[in-house]
């Protein structure tokens, strides 16, 4: 067996030691000034006599290891707060009204009461990326016309021009440019469209948190009689968004409130 030279007593020595305790009765005082060392390893021998244990065991320096944790726990929050200093610096905001209109589609749970086999509504939404602005509506599918249909909406409510319109790949918003409904609807207007990454939701954030929102807010939270019920309290709600409704992303003001002072400014 290989002892570290720095070892004060062998196997032979802890035995006679814990010996000299158990069956000499002396005192660990005694042992201490008779074997030349410190009271925390006698006590580890007496300990470990109980198991007929004397062999050396090798020290663990805690020292050593409380600073290799903190090493370890600074390099994580240094990856964390690199991670978070990245998702700020991808986030963007437009310089003005219908710089870019983000849009998305959510099909609509049935209500209450309502057959399986009824037919799925499914909502429209499109937000102002510089305003929050928020337009939606509930149409029966989710096509090329219907896309169409609402686009036409938004243009006749929106009081500023759009320039561009930012969607996932869905169907109902990307297809042959010469015959579909939407892309056609976009061409007439001058409205550049944009896209997601190919199955990367997430690049349409703010969409996707606006489809959440409504659904937190009015969907989850209102018991609706029938369809046209539902319709109407959307309008309402729609309109409670975007003039009572303040967002921290635009300085906790409405959205109402940030098209008068760009349109207005005092």
């Amino acid at each position: 067996m290989t002892i570290h030279r720095k070892t004060r007593l062998t196997p032979v020595q802890r035995k006679q030691l814990a010996d000299d305790y158990y069956a000499n009765h002396i005192r660990v005082c005694d042992l201490i000034r008779k074997y030349l060392i410190t009271a925390p390893p006698v006590y580890k021998i007496i300990h470990r006599a109980k198991d007929n244990d004397y062999s050396v065991h090798k020290s663990t320096n805690k020292r050593y290891r409380c600073l290799e944790y903190g090493l370890k726990r600074l390099s994580k929050v240094e990856r964390e707060l690199e991670e978070k200093l990245k998702k700020k610096a991808m986030l963007y905001h437009k310089d003005y009204p219908g710089e870019m209109v983000h849009a998305d589609t959510k099909r609509l749970p049935l209500l209450k009461g309502e057959s399986p086999k009824e037919n799925h509504k499914y909502l429209f939404i499109a937000i102002d990326d510089f305003s929050r602005e928020l337009y939606a509506t509930i149409l029966t599918d989710k096509t090329q016309y219907s896309a169409e249909r609402f686009l036409k909406q938004v243009l006749d409510e929106c009081p500023y021009t759009i320039e561009q319109f930012y969607t996932d790949n869905g169907v109902e918003y990307r297809g042959d440019p010469e015959h579909h409904a939407f892309m056609k609807l976009c061409q007439e207007n001058k409205i550049e469209q944009r896209f997601t990454k190919v199955k990367c939701p997430k690049t349409n954030g703010k969409a996707e948190r606006m489809i959440r929102t409504i659904m937190e807010m009015w969907h989850n939270k209102t018991i609706f009689k029938n369809r046209q019920h539902r319709r109407i309290e959307l309008i309402r709600f729609v309109n409670w968004y975007n003039t009572v409704k303040t967002h921290k992303g635009i300085n906790n003001q409405t959205p109402l409130e940030v098209l008068i002072n760009y349109f207005y400014p005092a």
